[in-house]
């Protein structure tokens, strides 16, 4: 492994912002620091970075323990949200600051800085200043910075905070390009859910400053670990009472157990729509949402509300109409133990009472 920590520790007064976290990145690899705000994200990053003392823990870079050595021994480069930029420096300037301080020949210093240049889409920039630049130029030049010393291992806090929508999505893809180009270990912290999934091979989610999951964004998503993970990870509805729902009425031998049911676990539509109508349910629509690549509907089945989607290219479904709704599967949970539980009438139809 590249990146290993161990047991790692760190508390603030009689805040503990970081609790016996431990992990291991593969060199290559980008993960995603995802949870939400104060949950310890950047405290981690932090200490990685060597801006932090941990109060215990230990911390290993290809091999070799870092605990004790200052940021600028480590082989780190970092980028700040804010850019952190010098204002009064040119493109050229603030991407060789690093290289200046090593004290590298003017002309290995020329070629590299045109080499990130390059790679980073800023030719013709090179003699402008920040306030010439717009946000996410000037995000890529905070990258060729961090990058032009050739670090081990790139951190990023919240790189993209400070940009706009449009040119926030444009340079995930930008970036995920560019750390496969390079071929840097990354790490970058992010609440932004979409950003993680879209951007990392791997993600942590960390919250109330202990890791709840590591994984791909396609295992976490279906795969969680803890409830906290299945409820922060993509929308969804909590149910008190899933033995009340068809197909799940064995649900009550689990006692002080709830359900977590994602949308797209929901199928909504009129009869026709249903070849299986004994595992449904009857519901009234509550609400719809346009959402642009799709409807979300709200729909109250007996006592419960529970948020799905359905497709443009259905008819539209009218707030108080009645619907049929099939539940397939949800997610319980209860204080000891978490499992994925299917819709029992699917593996065994009942006959049809209509």
């Amino acid at each position: 492994m590249h990146i290993e920590v161990s047991h790692l520790n760190k508390t603030f007064g009689q805040f503990q912002a970081v609790r016996d976290v431990s992990f291991s990145i593969e060199k290559g690899h980008l993960i995603g620091l995802l949870g939400p705000s104060g949950g310890g994200k950047t405290s981690i990053l932090r200490i990685l970075a060597g801006l932090e003392t941990p109060d215990s823990g230990e911390i290993v870079f290809h091999g070799k323990k870092v605990n004790d050595l200052p940021p600028q021994e480590r082989g780190i480069g970092f980028v700040f949200q804010n850019y952190a930029l010098f204002k009064h420096m040119s493109v050229f300037d603030n991407i060789a600051f690093g290289l200046k301080i090593k004290k590298m020949p003017k002309d290995q210093i020329r070629a590299r800085v045109a080499e990130l240049v390059e790679l980073t889409g800023l030719k013709g920039f090179e003699h402008r200043y920040p306030h010439q630049l717009s946000g996410g130029q000037r995000q890529r030049v905070a990258f060729a910075r961090a990058l032009a010393p050739e670090p081990q291992l790139l951190l990023l806090d919240e790189p993209f905070a400070a940009i706009d929508a449009k040119i926030r999505q444009e340079l995930r893809v930008w970036l995920r390009n560019l750390i496969e180009r390079v071929g840097i270990t990354s790490i970058f912290v992010t609440h932004d859910q979409d950003e993680a999934i879209e951007v990392a091979d791997e993600i942590m989610i960390i919250n109330q400053g202990k890791v709840e999951q590591k994984g791909t964004p396609w295992d976490i998503y279906k795969n969680p670990q803890t409830p906290f993970v299945a409820s922060f990870i993509g929308e969804s509805t909590i149910v008190e009472q899933i033995s009340e729902l068809k197909g799940f009425e064995e649900a009550k031998i689990w006692p002080h157990t709830k359900a977590l049911i994602r949308p797209e676990y929901i199928e909504i539509g009129r009869r026709h729509e249903f070849s299986l109508l004994s595992a449904t349910e009857r519901g009234r629509i509550k609400q719809i949402h346009f959402r642009g690549s799709e409807w979300m509907v709200e729909v109250e089945v007996g006592s419960h509300t529970l948020i799905t989607y359905r497709s443009l290219e259905l008819d539209v479904l009218q707030p108080g109409e009645e619907v049929y709704v099939l539940v397939h599967r949800a997610y319980l949970f209860n204080d000891n133990d978490s499992w994925i539980m299917e819709n029992k009438l699917k593996e065994d139809p009942m006959p049809i009472h209509i």
